[in-house]
């Protein structure tokens, strides 16, 4: 049974209490995906992996790890229910490979209403707040759906929007008045220019407060980056980041403080690998991966989830013990080595995004004759000409070391790109490379 109190006070434990209290966690999650999982239970025979000798965290490296690969191949073998128990069908949202499908029985949804609870008090949130969700809850997406149960959870209320239309988003927050938005954050810039081409007085508002998801609005440093000091500048909201994925069942929302998203040990174990998935010492970069903990329906263990991080370990102002992960510097598979610097598209976008003559934009990478990686920038404007290319090269060199190439297109086509109609997520990456 899941804790209700949402602000559980095995955060406020120190590491090595936490780490106690995840291994027993670890061996339930083990015991039963022997017995209900069809494909870690034939992992374990093949492996010869004997469960009852994994006795802490560290044994884990032990277990082969489950890849995104295994999850399109395998995917019904993963579900450890029978098919009745399945209450609602999800999707991934596919950003880099074929969607997978995940089951969620009743305790799941309990479990992700728990999640989102805890995450939004982390971020200061309390029952009789009113939010605002600028994000789908259709298209078999886990996220709207998880917002909403955990703010009806929480003892708040919930306005379903949906993404995009300005102007239905003001209409909503001047009749119903909410403290919080939940969005992309390259949304509130859009939203903030309809209000002030249509004599809005945005900062007169009832919001005070913004639920960022999907792209980061801080440096590795927990600095505000490019968009998040854009949206400071022009609105002085509260800004959170959370982060999260379909795969881990569980978000990492910030605190106050704004020092990076706080792990909750009752619900997912952390890793970070290396390429050759060995775990790195504190302050490396690598890539997340985890065993998901209170999972009926379909459980995880040991999961790459491609997104690169780091961990922080020192204790909170807010109170909190638990390790805290940095903004995601990038996918795995998205990396790109151009001119010898190493760039995740994140960093391309973050350049694009604060530039108010660039309408929209996608980013191309393929390989050369050689097999280096080639990146063209593809801009939609109302502004084009030589003299806008070299200055859209000089801000690149400027915050990225290097420029990519940079051409116009026909902003509409861009659009039909960016915005397909099976896709939950805008498309501005396209990777060509062999």
């Amino acid at each position: 049974m899941i804790n209700m109190n949402f602000q559980p006070e095995i955060e406020r434990q120190p590491l090595s209490v936490i780490e106690k209290f995840q291994q027993k966690k670890l061996a339930v999650l083990l015991d039963y995906l022997q017995e209900k999982s069809p494909y870690y239970s034939k992992l374990f025979k093949r492996e010869k992996i004997d469960i009852q000798k994994v006795k802490s965290l560290s044994d884990l490296q032990h277990i082969p790890v489950t890849t995104k690969e295994d999850l399109q191949l395998y995917n019904d073998e993963f579900f450890c229910v029978d098919k009745s128990k399945i209450v609602d069908y999800m999707t991934t949202s596919g950003t880099l490979s074929d969607p997978t499908v995940f089951a969620v029985t009743d305790n799941d949804l309990e479990r992700l209403a728990y999640n989102e609870a805890i995450s939004f008090t982390c971020a200061g949130g309390k029952s009789g707040e009113k939010y605002q969700l600028m994000t789908t809850i259709d298209k078999r997406f886990m996220a709207g759906l998880a917002y909403f149960l955990g703010i009806r959870k929480m003892g708040a209320s919930i306005v379903r929007v949906g993404n995009g239309i300005p102007e239905l988003q003001w209409d909503t927050i001047q009749r119903i008045k909410p403290d919080t938005i939940i969005c992309v954050p390259s949304f509130i810039p859009k939203i903030i220019q309809y209000a002030v081409e249509h004599h809005i007085d945005y900062h007169n508002t009832s919001v005070k407060k913004a639920i960022c998801i999907g792209e980061n609005i801080r440096q590795d440093s927990f600095a505000f980056n490019l968009l998040g000091q854009k949206i400071k500048e022009n609105w002085d909201v509260e800004l959170y980041s959370t982060y999260a994925s379909t795969e881990m069942n569980t978000t990492f929302c910030e605190c106050e403080a704004g020092k990076g998203g706080h792990h909750h040990p009752e619900l997912i174990i952390c890793e970070l690998l290396d390429e050759n998935n060995h775990p790195l010492p504190q302050g490396e970069l690598g890539e997340l991966t985890i065993s998901t903990l209170g999972v009926e329906g379909m459980p995880l263990l040991r999961f790459k989830t491609g997104d690169i991080c780091r961990f922080h370990y020192e204790p909170c102002s807010c109170g909190r013990q638990t390790m805290r992960i940095s903004p995601i510097a990038g996918r795995k598979n998205q990396m790109i080595k151009l001119k010898g610097t190493t760039l995740y598209p994140a960093s391309i976008f973050e350049v694009l995004d604060n530039i108010d003559y660039v309408e929209n934009y996608l980013v191309e990478v393929h390989s050369n004759e050689v097999g280096m990686d080639e990146v063209v920038v593809i801009i939609g404007s109302h502004i084009q000409g030589d003299e806008i290319i070299k200055k859209l090269k000089d801000h690149f060199r400027a915050k990225l070391r290097v420029a990519p190439k940079v051409k116009f297109g026909n902003m509409d086509e861009i659009r039909k790109i960016q915005f397909p109609e099976t896709k939950r997520k805008p498309v501005k990456f396209i990777d060509k490379r062999k």
